[in-house]
């Protein structure tokens, strides 16, 4: 073995370089190995087959909204208008207020998400405005005029495809998380083959240097955030299909819900390390640690202070120099 090879061994062995790789591994990596080991000793049951398929069809909504919000955040960007859009979709589908067969309701409400992206993205990249501010304004305006037509027609039945789609299976594999592989794997192909996923990468190192290289900033964050809307209107099919009704509660946590799995699976604001798979693990760790935490009985305020820790844990995470 020469000198160089050596040398070249000896500081990938060293312990500042493991510890460097180590800590450049998202945390839902780590934390979704050490509940699975927890709850092999002390609840065996949620590891079996069975009900690990239950839990991954649990997290098949909050994994769709993640794929948007962390594109999102790689553009420096936010979209707190999730839980809005798919409330307003519940309500689109199951009120009966569009008297239309179910596949335009559904063609309806992708139309929509998108003209809900499209003007989220005008007032933040032409207005200049704060992406919190405008998503959560966004999220508070659909809120309000769902709740408003609620009280002359209340949200009733899901439609019978998003019914299948939320709670059939085949064999033991629940239908809704084969939706989501769907959606994934196209948008992860893209995002790391194609020219506007390079431009995503660019933007969210340095957004300055990229307006000056001539990169399209308005257009990319525009298509981030109509992608990051349609996706929440995914999301909101398969929720509402497993609830199997329209709720003026269904999707309320997910904005925050969808920014910890985001951090956890390692995208970060302008950095996307975690690429597209590290959010859809952390998406699954925490559906996983609130079933955890039901089977001992830990109750709402346990799982809010959870969710409290983990984003405090990961905000104050740093890869070494």
């Amino acid at each position: 073995m020469s000198d160089m090879t050596t040398n070249s061994f000896r500081r990938a062995v060293h312990p500042r370089s493991i510890v460097r790789v180590l800590l450049s591994v998202p945390l839902a990596y780590a934390g979704t190995a050490a509940l699975l080991a927890f709850a092999y000793v002390a609840r065996p049951a949620l590891v079996s087959p069975v009900l690990l398929l239950l839990i991954v069809r649990q997290a098949a909504p909050l994994a769709i909204a993640v794929l948007g919000q962390s594109l999102c955040m790689r553009v420096l960007s936010l979209d707190l208008s999730v839980g809005g859009v798919i409330l307003a979709v519940s309500y689109i589908l199951t009120s009966g207020i569009l008297r239309l067969p179910e596949p335009v309701l559904l063609i309806i409400c992708v139309l929509f998400g998108a003209a809900v992206g499209a003007a989220n993205a005008f007032f933040i990249t032409r207005i200049k405005a704060s992406s919190v501010i405008v998503t959560l304004a966004t999220a508070l305006i659909l809120s309000g005029v769902v709740f408003s037509l609620s009280q002359l027609r209340a949200p009733g039945e899901a439609p019978a495809i998003l019914r299948y789609l939320g709670q059939t299976r085949i064999g033991i594999v629940p239908i809704s998380p084969l939706f989501w592989l769907a959606i994934f794997l196209p948008v992860a192909l893209f995002l790391r083959m194609s020219v506007f996923g390079r431009y995503v990468d660019a933007i969210g190192a340095n957004p300055r240097a990229a307006l000056i290289s001539g990169i399209p900033y308005v257009r990319i964050v525009t298509v981030a955030h109509i992608l990051s809307s349609i996706l929440a209107v995914f999301s909101g099919f398969v929720l509402v299909g497993f609830v199997g009704a329209g709720s003026l509660d269904i999707g309320r946590d997910l904005p925050l819900t969808s920014l910890v799995a985001v951090i956890l699976g390692g995208v970060t604001f302008g950095s996307g390390k975690g690429g597209s798979l590290g959010p859809a693990v952390a998406a699954f760790m925490l559906t996983f640690s609130f079933n955890l935490l039901t089977s001992l009985g830990v109750g709402e305020p346990g799982k809010l202070m959870l969710q409290g820790a983990i984003i405090a844990l990961a905000a104050t995470r740093r890869n070494p120099d």
